[in-house]
């Protein structure tokens, strides 16, 4: 969740042709682990025999490094819109969601979270599971921990969110598997979000993100709850604006929900969909051709999706599979959807 998707086709390509490499065997002679071992024994939380035990076997990646320091390519909405809003992805999602209907339902009653938006996301992130990633999460969370400057603090924090979530789900921390940024399961978790907002669904005593539908559903329809999803609203509207420098202003500050829709009508930014003035929003651009842009003014519920990845292309996406798997899933079932987030 902490990746953009403009960086996630850069660094995987450059996963897919980066040379093998061999484990580390020093590093955990290395004097900054050795403090990072220090530090976490001084907490109360680990002893030292433990910790040294996966430090003994962890490996550094170094292509992991090579992928992050790729430099980062925005890719426009007509360009990006395909790879996630697919047919594949649409008959998948429906399938997905009846393969799991009655878990799906139990999770919009619980948490406000329509079934098409959670399958949605599920199949953004891994194509249901399909690809989750390789690598063992404590070497890539090392990796960069230790060996990336400009991110090593937060990943740091991971490591130490993950070697707790790894005692607390009494399971070997060699044994789990992700990208290279670390993400797990099915719906591409961080150890912090899988330790705050990962639940336990089906009550077996686990959250099992990786093969347990129940939790995965469960987990993903949680994060969105707790980060403010209103059941039933809009996620996003069509609007009017003329290119100019508050526009641009507007743009820029795309992530926070910052003016209600009052305020920007006082702005020249028209909803072209009936919306409540107090309602809060932002201004998102998509160029839906070359040279063409589109003007939307996402909700509170697009925010959210932001929350769960800070991309407004992965929110628009995520917003428009879902009203496909929608459509997919009442039209084999026979009845008519119903309107769309």
């Amino acid at each position: 969740m902490t990746r953009t998707f403009r960086n996630f086709a850069a660094a995987a390509l450059a996963l897919a042709v980066a040379p093998a490499v061999f484990a580390d065997a020093a590093l955990i002679l290395r004097a900054d682990v050795q403090r990072y071992i220090d530090e976490q024994v001084a907490t109360g939380r680990f002893n030292r025999p433990e910790l040294e035990a996966v430090f003994a076997n962890v490996e550094s990646k170094p292509n992991i490094i090579t992928a992050l320091d790729k430099p980062s390519t925005s890719r426009p909405w007509h360009q990006f819109r395909g790879s996630f809003v697919n047919d594949r992805l649409v008959a998948a999602g429906a399938a997905f969601w009846r393969d799991n209907e009655t878990l799906l339902q139990r999770a919009e009653a619980t948490y406000g979270v329509p079934p098409e938006m959670i399958a949605a996301i599920v199949g953004i992130e891994t194509r249901y599971g399909q690809n989750m990633g390789n690598f063992r999460v404590v070497d890539a969370l090392a990796t960069v921990g230790f060996d990336y400057p400009r991110r090593a603090e937060f990943f740091r924090n991971e490591l130490t969110e993950f070697l707790l979530l790894a005692k607390e789900e009494r399971r070997d921390p060699m044994g789990f598997v992700g990208s290279y940024a670390g993400a797990m399961g099915m719906p591409q978790f961080m150890p912090s979000s899988f330790r705050k907002w990962a639940v336990d669904f089906d009550g077996d005593g686990h959250r099992d993100i990786w093969g347990n539908s129940a939790d995965v559903i469960g987990s993903v329809a949680n994060y969105f709850k707790i980060h403010g999803w209103m059941a039933g609203d809009d996620v996003l509207v069509p609007a009017q604006a003329a290119p100019g420098p508050l526009v641009d202003a507007l743009i820029a500050d795309k992530f926070n929900l910052h003016y209600t829709v009052g305020e920007l009508r006082k702005m020249g930014i028209v909803p072209q969909a009936p919306v409540r003035d107090e309602v809060k929003a932002v201004l998102v651009p998509l160029e839906t051709s070359p040279g063409v842009t589109e003007y939307w003014l996402g909700l509170n519920n697009f925010y959210v999706i932001t929350r769960y990845n800070k991309s407004t292309l992965y929110a628009k996406a995520a917003q428009e599979l879902a009203g496909r798997i929608r459509e997919a899933k009442y039209a084999a079932d026979g009845g008519v959807a119903r309107a769309g987030q």
